[in-house]
């Protein structure tokens, strides 16, 4: 599987559950999300535009995507939604790699870019390093319908935190060519 077909297999809404373990508070708390996630073509107006702020050719980007988020976490309990635009660049020698631009980021609320590596094994492994933090993520399908992220969230003071996530598809449905390669993939 490359970037673009992840793309395309993650586009729908999704009921989000994640656990997070804040290591250096010894707690963990739960979240719920209903998340959005739209494809948008290499050439679209917002990818164009994001591929600008960074300074890159938008000709160099492979596709984008929409991703529109609404949920709880337990400590809180307020309202966290929010939309990013995200963009990829894959290497010139190797487009299993390469830059994710985030319109936003997810740690902190600017705009950040950091890097994509799509395994052997469908799993796409994201690292970012913000202004005071470094994260990375896993993700894949376990079955057309069902995705897993794992993170790491590494403050530069120390603190970490660690999240499981599952993804339910609530609607919208990938193409059917896909499923069924992302369900053979899941299988062997």
């Amino acid at each position: 599987m490359n970037i673009e077909e992840f793309f395309e297999l993650s586009a729908g809404k999704w009921f989000s559950h994640r656990t997070s373990h804040h290591l250096a508070f010894k707690q963990s708390e739960d979240g719920k999300s209903d998340i959005v996630i739209e494809t948008l073509a290499a050439d679209h107006p917002e990818v164009a535009k994001l591929c600008q702020q960074y300074e890159i050719d938008p000709k160099l980007a492979s596709c984008g995507a929409r991703v529109t988020w609404n949920g709880t976490m337990e400590w809180d309990e307020e309202k966290h939604t929010g939309s990013t635009v995200l963009a990829t660049i894959p290497n010139e020698d190797n487009p299993n790699e390469g830059k994710l631009l985030r319109e936003m980021g997810y740690a902190e609320k600017a705009p950040v870019a950091g890097s994509y590596k799509m395994g052997s094994d469908d799993a796409l492994t994201l690292i970012t390093e913000y202004e005071t933090m470094w994260s990375e993520e896993r993700l894949w399908f376990a079955s057309p319908n069902l995705r897993m992220r794992v993170s790491v969230l590494k403050r530069f003071g120390g603190f970490s935190m660690a999240s499981f996530t599952s993804e339910i598809r609530m609607g919208g449905t990938p193409p059917v060519a896909k499923v069924s390669e992302a369900a053979n993939s899941t299988l062997s």
